[in-house]
């Protein structure tokens, strides 16, 4: 097995012990109430950023490019995500 496809299952495996952080949080407390639509909003969007990193990684040779590259790819996962949890800008997928 190549380094890569190793990168890309360390991808998948990260992003499920993210996404079990809400799920087993949501068995011991009453503050966390995800349903299947937020984990799968969430999956999308973080194996979507991973996927985009990992792109990114493979394609572009400078590492200030990559890195350039990667933080606005973060960035822009970042807002969605406040978006969608908070309604940072009031847009009608905040649902807010």
């Amino acid at each position: 097995m190549t380094f890569e496809n190793k990168r890309l299952i360390g991808i998948v495996v990260a992003v499920a012990a993210l996404l079990s952080i809400p799920f087993f949080a949501m068995k011991f407390t009453d503050e966390v109430k995800w349903d299947v639509r937020d984990f799968g909003i969430m999956g999308v969007l973080l194996l979507g950023t991973a996927l985009s990193c990992e792109i990114v990684l493979r394609r572009v040779n400078s590492v200030w490019h990559r890195l350039a590259i990667c933080a606005v790819i973060l960035f822009a996962l970042f807002v969605v995500w406040a978006e969608l949890a908070v309604g940072l800008f009031g847009t009608p997928f905040a649902c807010s």
